[in-house]
């Protein structure tokens, strides 16, 4: 066995670094319906998610067994300055992305990132084309679905659980489980996300020859792997909170319980199976489930075609930066040192661009970024209030949707008899 190089050394600090935006891109994932609802405050429920994904992290090592030599070739000669590549053109693509505050795939983003520069500096053989397909492309695409069909199915089914509840009573029960179900969304995203950087990191050791191949991460990479996730979610993607937990949909707490509860469930699924999920995409089409599923709720579907085309953009995005960087890194010294450069010059200049319209805890949930204003809301059954501030109609999907589907039991059409309990308004 060798020592660790520099090289290595630069390779592990930047998957760390990448680990820690990954924290801070998902933690809308687990909280974004929570702090939309009211059910915990922002910073709460930030440090209550990043407590909860140091925990996943020692769960399971599954994924990172995926990723360390099921979708990269560990034999084909691939080598640590490949990693650094792939790393660097995934950091780029998930801050881009947090700058727009749309909540693309940091998984995505890595595994575009590492196929790229695989394919410049060692060709096709060094990737392996059908774990991509099996354990990336596939899920990519029926996750989203599965997660958005599940959160639909519970929405509209606790709302004819508590049709005859008292509203407040039931919304404060909702809260708790959404408390709940957030935590274990949560300790999924541990499972699966913060395994990826152990796997990265796992697959540069190989490379060096500090571990043998097919060798399970070592105990301090899963420990700093999951401390850097940790604090990265700590800090809060706050841009990706508002987005996920205002710009999609008006969520409830029924909704945020219903979604949640989906996408854990598949999460938690996914990684004991070591498929390497996005997290990002369950997530969101369970927010986008939930949002149909509730009988005059307005999807904001410009808001969430943003969001797709983001997440078909993310592989292929993240792999071409990658591709440029691993060209650059073939060069020898001066060009890992080139690539370093640009890479936290691009970090920079998106970081002073954040900087002139900031989203923090305290404007997370209001719309137009101003506190004093309050949280914005619904202004009509067919309209609301859009994350531009712009009114934006019932979108034809939703209406489409509507129109077939059932309302809720305890919901009144205009001019019937309520049907509800007498002295409690009907269930929206």
């Amino acid at each position: 066995m060798e020592h660790i190089t520099l090289l290595i050394g630069i390779v592990i600090v930047t998957a760390l670094v990448f680990d820690f935006t990954n924290g801070f891109h998902d933690t809308a994932n687990a909280m974004a319906t929570t702090i939309s609802t009211g059910a915990l405050k922002p910073k709460t429920a930030v440090a209550m998610s990043a407590v909860l994904n140091l925990v996943g992290a020692f769960l399971s090592v599954e994924v990172a067994k995926t990723i360390s030599g099921g979708i990269i070739d560990e034999s084909s000669g691939i080598r640590p300055e490949v990693i650094f590549a792939g790393l660097v053109g995934a950091i780029v693509w998930n801050l881009l992305t947090w700058l727009a505050g749309l909540p693309s795939s940091s998984s995505h983003a890595l595994f575009g990132g590492l196929i790229g520069a695989t394919l410049v500096s060692v060709g096709t053989h060094g990737v392996h084309g059908e774990a991509v397909v099996m354990k990336v492309l596939i899920p990519a695409v029926a996750a989203p679905v599965v997660a958005g069909l599940a959160a639909t199915l519970a929405t509209r089914l606790t709302y004819r659980i508590g049709r005859h509840a008292d509203p407040e009573a039931t919304s404060k029960g909702y809260r708790a489980g959404q408390i709940a179900s957030a935590g274990l969304v949560s300790l999924a995203h541990g499972t699966n996300d913060a395994q990826k950087t152990m796997g990265v990191i796992t697959l540069a050791l190989i490379t060096g020859g500090v571990v043998a191949p097919h060798a399970d991460p070592p105990l301090w990479v899963i420990v700093s792997a999951g401390s850097a996730i940790a604090l990265g979610t700590y800090i809060g993607g706050w841009r990706i909170i508002r987005t996920m937990g205002k710009g999609i949909t008006d969520i409830q707490p029924q909704q945020g319980f219903a979604a949640q509860t989906g996408a854990a469930a598949t999460i938690l699924a996914s990684s004991h199976l070591g498929f390497a999920l996005s997290t990002t995409q369950v997530c969101s089409g369970s927010v986008m489930g939930a949002g149909l599923g509730r009988k005059g709720a307005v999807v904001r579907w410009s808001t969430a075609g943003r969001m797709v085309a983001a997440w078909g953009l993310t592989l292929p995005a993240a792999g071409l930066v990658a591709a440029g960087a691993a060209l650059l890194a073939d060069e020898g010294t001066w060009g890992v040192t080139a690539v370093a450069v640009l890479g936290l010059a691009v970090c920079a200049v998106i970081r002073t661009a954040s900087r002139r319209k900031p989203v923090t805890h305290a404007n997370v949930n209001d719309l137009d970024g101003d506190p004093a204003s309050g949280p914005e809301m619904a202004v009509g059954p067919d309209m609301t209030v859009g994350p531009d501030m712009a009114v934006e109609p019932q979108g034809a999907v939703t209406a489409a949707i509507a129109a077939v589907i059932p309302p809720p039991a305890g919901t009144v059409a205009p001019g019937a008899p309520s049907d509800t309990v007498p002295g409690t308004p009907a269930t929206a």
